[in-house]
C-alpha cells in the first residue's frame, strides 16, 4: 500500500492526465488517453496503470487499447506493481524506466528574476532543445511536442510556464507548474534549459520560481518526478527534494 505522501502524487497525476486527455478509455486497473492533436506524442496517448492490474495480461491490453498508434507507453504509478510489471513487458519488447518521486522538503525560496511565460515565447528554444533530443523527428513531430503545452493547460487548475530569460530576452530555461486548489499539491515538470546556457543559474532561477509560485498559490505539497538513473536527480536533492517514491514507465517504438 502506498504511503499517504504518495497516494496523494498518484491521485494528482491520475486526475492531470484524465483532465488533460480529449478523450479517455477504462481499461482494467487503469486508463487509457488519447488525443488525436497530438498522435506523436507518448505522453497524450498512453496508458496509466492506478491500481491493481494482471501483469501478464498488461501487454495484450496495450495492444488493443494502442494499437493503432506507432508508440506504445505504459505509466505504472505504484512501485510494486510497476516491478511486478516489468519482466511481462520487457519480454513483450518494452524498454522499462524507473522514476523518483522527489518532494520539496525544503524552504520556499525568495522570488527570483524567473517569470511567467507564454508557449509563443518558448516555441523557438524548446523546438531547438527537442531537435537536440531527437535528430531524426520531423518538422510535425517537433511541432506536437511543442504545442501539446497547450493541452496540458487543461490538467489542473493552475497551469503555468516559468521561464528564466537572458539580458538579451531569450527564455534560457523554463518549467511547467501545476497546482490542484482543493488539496494544495504541485508538480513542477519538464525543467529543461538551453543548451547554449547551461551551467549559468538559469534552472535554478526557474526552479525557485516554480516553487515560489505555487506557494503563493497555496500550495503546501510540492513534487516533481526524475529519472533514476539520471544525474538531475542528485541536482534536486541539493535543492531541497527527497525521494518519497518511485513509478515506473514502458516504451515500444
Amino acid at each position: 500500500m502506498p504511503s499517504p505522501p504518495l497516494q496523494r502524487v498518484n491521485a494528482f497525476l491520475s486526475d492531470f492526465a484524465r483532465r488533460q486527455a480529449a478523450r479517455t478509455t477504462v481499461l482494467p486497473g487503469g486508463f487509457a488517453v488519447y488525443d488525436d492533436a497530438f498522435a506523436q506524442s507518448y505522453a497524450n496517448n498512453q496508458i496509466v496503470i492506478d491500481a491493481a492490474v494482471d501483469p501478464e495480461a498488461l501487454p495484450a491490453l496495450a495492444e488493443e487499447a494502442l494499437g493503432h498508434l506507432p508508440h506504445r507507453l505504459i505509466s505504472v504509478l505504484d512501485d510494486e506493481t510497476g516491478r511486478a510489471c516489468a519482466g511481462p513487458l520487457i519480454r513483450a519488447g518494452y524498454t522499462h524506466s524507473t522514476y523518483l518521486v522527489m518532494l520539496h522538503t525544503g524552504p520556499v525560496p525568495d522570488a527570483g528574476p524567473a517569470q511567467e511565460v507564454d508557449l509563443d515565447a518558448l516555441r523557438i528554444p524548446l523546438t531547438r532543445r527537442w531537435q537536440g533530443f531527437l535528430p531524426d523527428a520531423d518538422d510535425e513531430v517537433l511541432r506536437q511536442l511543442v504545442d501539446r503545452r497547450e493541452a496540458r493547460r487543461r490538467g489542473a487548475d493552475v497551469v503555468r510556464f516559468i521561464g528564466a530569460r537572458t539580458e538579451a530576452g531569450e527564455v534560457a530555461s523554463w518549467a511547467d507548474l501545476y497546482v490542484d486548489r482543493a488539496t494544495g499539491t504541485a508538480q513542477i515538470e519538464d525543467l529543461i534549459t538551453s543548451e547554449a546556457h547551461l551551467g549559468r543559474g538559469y534552472a535554478d532561477a526557474v526552479l525557485a520560481g516554480a516553487l515560489r509560485l505555487a506557494a503563493l498559490h497555496g500550495s503546501d505539497f510540492r513534487f516533481l518526478t526524475a529519472d533514476a538513473s539520471d544525474w538531475p536527480r542528485h541536482w534536486y536533492e541539493r535543492r531541497g527534494f527527497a525521494v518519497i517514491g518511485h513509478s515506473h514507465g514502458f516504451e515500444r517504438s
